[in-house]
């Protein structure tokens, strides 16, 4: 009897251990987020405006740690900074790494593995091209084979060059300052580049080359990236911690602050044809 007593309390434990890793695998993000008081999100290095490190006391500075620590403070927890790249924040996502990636462009592709917020806000394509080279009036003059155009890897840069220049000549590397490096060494011709990375570049290496806003005007409506979920609880919380940030002016303060602090980019100093 000892030895049956024995196996069906060790089976009885071997239950509850299945049934509580099971809990934890169907466990919400938004239930996580309130358990654990921890909202996770992903920084990518060298992406200023987005994400800046502070190489020596080690900080992260940024529209991405700004925005993290506002919705943080509005879920009641703290932010758990985590390194990433373009590239693999959406697999971080996936593989619930990460909670929040902010600065991600809502493309179908994307759509299929993870959820987004409503928008964040917009931003605007440019072109930085190596001097001598333009003036670039319109996008249809770089859709051209003898075109050089870089972007780094998985970026909203990278899937808008893959769409509207399907003729160039595209060169994907592992970050948007080797692109910018390739503009400045004669190897490329063009980086394509969101306005809020063109105009940081460009205010602290001048000598990279000059910005065009090619017509017409496009944009990329960028959002926050949230793990894929049957359950909407967490993608409605950070909806309404966007619609109330929004309301108060608050994106607006955190782009410009940010633009100004980290990149000595002044509000004025925006081309006209960039709408927030």
């Amino acid at each position: 009897m000892p030895s049956k007593r024995l196996f069906l309390q060790s089976a009885a434990l071997v239950a509850g251990l299945c049934l509580g890793a099971a809990a934890v695998a169907q466990e919400s993000t938004m239930a996580r987020v309130e358990r654990t008081k921890v909202l996770r999100v992903g920084v990518i290095s060298g992406a200023t405006p987005y994400f800046h490190k502070d190489l020596v006391s080690q900080k992260w500075e940024g529209f991405g740690p700004d925005f993290a620590e506002s919705l943080a403070k509005k879920l009641g927890a703290k932010v758990d900074l985590v390194e990433t790249t373009w590239g693999n924040s959406v697999m971080d996502l996936q593989a619930n790494k990460i909670d929040v990636m902010f600065g991600m462009g809502p493309t179908p592709a994307r759509r299929e593995m993870v959820d987004f917020s409503d928008m964040l806000f917009n931003n605007t394509l440019t072109v930085v091209c190596k001097k001598g080279f333009g003036p670039v009036k319109t996008w249809e003059q770089l859709n051209d084979p003898k075109v050089k155009i870089v972007v780094d890897v998985g970026s909203n840069q990278d899937q808008y060059a893959t769409k509207m220049l399907p003729k160039a000549t595209i060169s994907r590397l592992d970050s948007s300052g080797a692109a910018s490096m390739a503009v400045q060494t004669g190897r490329a011709d063009c980086q394509v580049l969101m306005v809020l990375l063109a105009q940081p570049l460009l205010a602290k290496r001048p000598d990279v080359g000059q910005m065009f806003v090619p017509e017409p005007v496009t944009t990329s409506p960028t959002h926050i990236g949230l793990p894929k979920s049957a359950n909407k609880d967490f993608e409605n919380a950070v909806n309404a911690w966007l619609k109330d940030a929004r309301g108060r002016g608050e994106v607006q303060s955190v782009i410009v602050r940010n633009m100004e602090k980290l990149a000595g980019v002044k509000p004025e100093s925006f081309p006209k044809q960039v709408k927030f």
